[in-house]
């Protein structure tokens, strides 16, 4: 028997997520598991977990486990995810069930009498502070398409970043920034001038499964830097039916480095102002950032 911190967002999904917490509780309880109900702070942060866990368990979506993340960093928990949310891309790079409480209950278990897998995080660097990330840190149009989804409510699902993305093309144009990235040979390569898209990626998939890095591996030490240059409105809209099929990478304007370290800041004199950056479907800042990856940060029960 096991004892487990039990953290439901009950807003994912458009509220779905409260729903499904009390039966991942009863059929935990049902394996002979002792269940705790955790309380996390928002924005993620240090929290206050009861003593003696040997677990965390999430459910809800890519949210919910990045504020799980930051409760478990550092304390020698294991994470546990029971996904039910939009997005599920931490699920995905794991191999988790989603949508489907039987399923990952049952992996749970499973997971409790075997070694913890670990995984990399993205410890990012942005407004004086540290903030843990599991998938994609955004920084172009990708992070500006996700701040304006955040103010949709129609849609639901994956279907109001395309509306949300209709509605940030309208006065679009490449932003001005400069990213420097640093290989694992110590190697550094700098860009500097207009960029489109931005995604610093430790998993394949973002958005609910669009693969922007698709060979991103979520336990190798690097993060997958996906850069797109100088698109208009009209060469974006023509790159999203080969991102949904990750096929964007072979686009001349588009190109992918690996990375143990990417610094990223605003450079006006090259194109319109930055937008705030997003990590995990979050909010994290206004641009200066830092991303270093954090190699096997994270213990898991996948």
């Amino acid at each position: 028997m096991a004892r487990l911190g039990l953290v439901v967002n009950g807003r994912a999904d458009g509220g779905r997520a409260g729903r499904t917490g009390p039966l991942v509780r009863t059929a935990l309880r049902a394996r002979g598991h002792e269940v705790l109900e955790v309380d996390l702070p928002d924005p993620p942060g240090v929290a206050a977990l009861p003593p003696g866990l040997d677990a965390l368990v999430a459910v809800g979506g890519d949210g919910t486990v990045h504020r799980a993340v930051a409760a478990v960093a550092g304390t020698g928990l294991a994470l546990g995810v029971v996904a039910c949310g939009s997005g599920d891309d931490v699920a995905r790079a794991l191999g988790l069930p989603r949508h489907d409480v039987g399923a990952a209950v049952d992996r749970l278990d499973a997971a409790l009498g075997a070694p913890a897998r670990r995984v990399d995080l993205l410890a990012v660097g942005v407004g004086g502070a540290e903030v843990l990330c599991a998938a994609v840190v955004s920084c172009g149009v990708d992070a500006a398409v996700n701040a304006r989804a955040d103010g949709v409510r129609w849609p639901r699902g994956t279907a109001r970043y395309v509306r949300a993305l209709a509605g940030e093309l309208r006065a679009f144009r490449p932003y001005g920034l400069r990213v420097v990235l640093e290989g694992p040979d110590g190697r550094r390569l700098v860009h500097r001038g207009p960029a489109t898209l931005l995604a610093v990626a430790g998993t394949a998939t973002f958005g609910g499964g669009l693969p922007i890095a698709p060979g991103a591996d979520a336990a190798d030490g690097l993060a997958d830097v996906v850069l797109a240059g100088s698109l208009s409105r009209l060469g974006v809209l023509r790159i999203l039916p080969a991102l949904a099929r990750g096929r964007h990478l072979r686009h001349p304007a588009v190109g992918v480095r690996r990375a143990v370290r990417v610094l990223v800041e605003a450079d006006p004199s090259a194109g319109a102002p930055a937008p705030v950056a997003y990590g995990d479907g979050e909010r994290l800042g206004p641009l200066p950032l830092t991303v270093q990856v954090v190699p096997g940060a994270l213990r898991v029960l996948a």
